[in-house]
């Protein structure tokens, strides 16, 4: 097992890929860019994070459809994508990370509840989401929603670092 913290395997596969990122946070409140700016020269690679706790800003800052947000509510597939889509928009980065979840302990439904997490990671013109049913406290919640969600980052810089040793393509996919 590698003993780097994975937010230092990703800031050196973003590095070595020469890749940039950018973050929406909602529920996780800025810990997803707080993990990936603990590394020392960070600029490199990350150019912007946002969190847009409320819905409001959700709509005014990323762009998401207010219809969207109506529909499916802020802790959604539909949702995400278009946070997504929006910082990665914003930023004009190769890669962007969504999350907006329910970290409790209030807010929760039989629907979605307390621990309900969806993430987007959005490259060219694809989009990836995931869905999570986390357990615990509020801390807890938003500390496992930000593991996740640099595992997720990890996995798809590795694939492509993957395709690239192979090929030595410039073309992520």
């Amino acid at each position: 097992m590698n003993d780097n913290p994975l937010e230092q395997e990703v800031a050196s596969l973003l590095l070595s890929l020469k890749m940039t990122i950018s973050v929406a946070e909602s529920c996780t409140g800025g810990l997803i860019c707080h993990r990936l700016t603990n590394i020392s020269g960070s600029s490199d690679y990350l150019e912007m994070g946002v969190v847009t706790y409320s819905n409001r800003s959700k709509i005014e800052i990323l762009r998401v459809p207010e219809r969207i947000i109506k529909e499916h509510g802020a802790v959604s597939e539909a949702c995400v994508r278009a946070m997504a889509t929006g910082i990665k928009r914003l930023a004009g980065t190769n890669l962007a990370l969504s999350v907006s979840g329910i970290a409790g302990p209030t807010g929760g439904t039989p629907e979605k509840p307390v621990g309900t997490v969806h993430m987007a990671l959005a490259w060219n013109e694809d989009i990836k989401c995931w869905k999570y049913l986390f357990e615990g406290s509020r801390s807890e919640i938003k500390d496992q929603a930000s593991e996740e969600a640099l595992l997720r980052i990890r996995e798809k810089l590795v694939e492509w670092s993957n395709d690239r040793s192979l090929n030595d393509s410039t073309t992520y996919t």
